[in-house]
């Protein structure tokens, strides 16, 4: 190395460690030969064994999509991805915030690639409040192509009739008036308990909104977003309290929402909620159980031998099984239940409202699933089959950090007992 070259070399290592982001290079296999010591702070949480010399190795449990990215672009450099978002922990509400990392990955030249790594755990946090002020101001402003509005009571059923439930809906009078508004929802899209919860959160954050398939009275579905909000504030009445509930028909605008919406929150080779979107949705389910206690489960899936698939198959086929075991979870798992791919061949199902018994049903009915079925490739015939831990929240829990640790720990009891079975998390 000349003297020129010896300095270009120092600069760059000064630039590195005192850069404000997380700096890596690495070989287009991920291969680490320079990191700053901001990077190492923000990788190693979430490294294996806390190994840092691979890039995609260090990051596959949270962004499992960055080595297929990465291998799969093609020109001579560029940016392959500019601020992919991981959430690597739950956080504990009230205490710590869910913690997010921005990854942007650049392709120098024919060998080296650039990692820089940003912590996006505020810009998140940020973005939550706005998406929630952009949901109250469309709903009020949004041109849609019908709408249903009536009043609820304290439990969510349905006080008063009026004409445009029936315009929308197609129910009469007599088929709502009483009723909870669970009605206007698909089997096993809500529960019981979570027609309280919306009502409950309306009381706290002065709304509640979803977006989902809605259930006309003639069994017709309709893409629609319900809103549950306070008619009076809380010091205006001692009596009982009323909120309006406002059904929106937004069939026509489904497509772009869901683009937008799937974009982010999608695992795009199994087309099941990522990491980000299932830490989003468990953190509200967790707090549902704090603010009314009922029955909490989740489950931990792991293929097993899937490197030995990947190996002998290709990883072509590695993909197809991991898109199979997708499918099995949508066809046995409720809609009310937040199924995920977490990272590599690891899969999680959080289950509302369902006790240890019923966890240990679903896992089992998943995993004979699995094993009496085979995927088809290429002509070939591929056989595999799946371990799964159970655990159940509870007062000694902290949160749904240490609620995925216990699941996972019975996984792996799974795993060394002989794999292809379910275990129970101790209690």
């Amino acid at each position: 190395m000349t003297e020129t070259e010896l300095e270009e070399h120092e600069a760059l290592l000064q630039f590195m460690y005192l850069a404000p982001v997380g700096l890596v290079r690495t070989d287009l296999a991920g291969e680490i030969d320079m990191l700053n010591p901001l990077s190492a702070q923000l990788l190693l949480p979430v490294a294996p064994g806390g190994e840092l010399t691979n890039l995609f190795t260090a990051l596959e449990g949270v962004a499992p999509e960055l080595r297929r990215m990465a291998a799969s672009y093609t020109a001579e450099r560029g940016a392959i991805c500019e601020n992919h978002r991981a959430q690597l922990t739950a956080g504990l509400r009230g205490r710590e915030d869910p913690r997010h990392l921005g990854i942007t990955l650049i392709k120098f030249d024919a060998t080296r690639l650039m990692a820089v790594l940003t912590d996006l755990t505020q810009t998140v946090k940020q973005e939550r409040l706005l998406r929630q002020s952009e949901a109250w101001f469309n709903a009020i402003v949004t041109g849609v192509t019908d709408y249903a509005l009536t009043t609820v009571d304290e439990q969510g059923r349905i006080e008063r009739w009026n004409e445009s439930i029936g315009r929308l809906t197609g129910h009469d009078a007599a088929a709502v008036l009483g009723q909870p508004f669970s009605l206007f929802y698909p089997p096993g899209a809500i529960t019981a308990e979570h027609v309280g919860d919306r009502v409950r959160e309306a009381e706290a954050d002065g709304w509640s909104l979803d977006d989902g398939w809605r259930l006309r009275a003639d069994g017709s579905r309709f893409w629609g977003c319900t809103m549950v909000a306070p008619l009076e504030p809380p010091e205006a009445t001692a009596g009982p309290r009323s909120y309006a509930l406002i059904v929106r028909d937004t069939t026509d605008r489904r497509d772009t929402l869901e683009h937008i919406r799937r974009s982010a929150s999608t695992d795009h080779l199994t087309g099941l909620p990522n990491r980000r979107a299932f830490f989003e949705a468990a953190e509200l389910e967790l707090l549902r159980c704090e603010r009314q206690p009922r029955p909490l489960t989740l489950v931990m899936f792991d293929c097993d031998h899937f490197k030995a698939i990947n190996d002998r198959w290709g990883h072509a086929a590695g993909d197809e099984v991991l898109r199979h075991f997708a499918g099995t979870l949508r066809s046995v798992c409720r809609e009310v239940d937040l199924i995920a791919r977490m990272g590599g061949e690891e899969f999680v199902a959080l289950l509302p409202s369902t006790d240890v018994d019923g966890a240990l049903a679903v896992a089992a009915r998943i995993r004979a699933a699995v094993a009496e079925a085979a995927v088809a490739f290429d002509g070939r015939s591929i056989r595999y089959t799946v371990s799964a831990g159970v655990s159940a929240m509870g007062p000694a829990l902290k949160g749904l950090d240490s609620l995925i640790k216990r699941a996972d720990q019975a996984m792996y009891k799974a795993k060394c007992e002989g794999r292809n079975r379910v275990e129970l998390a101790a209690s």
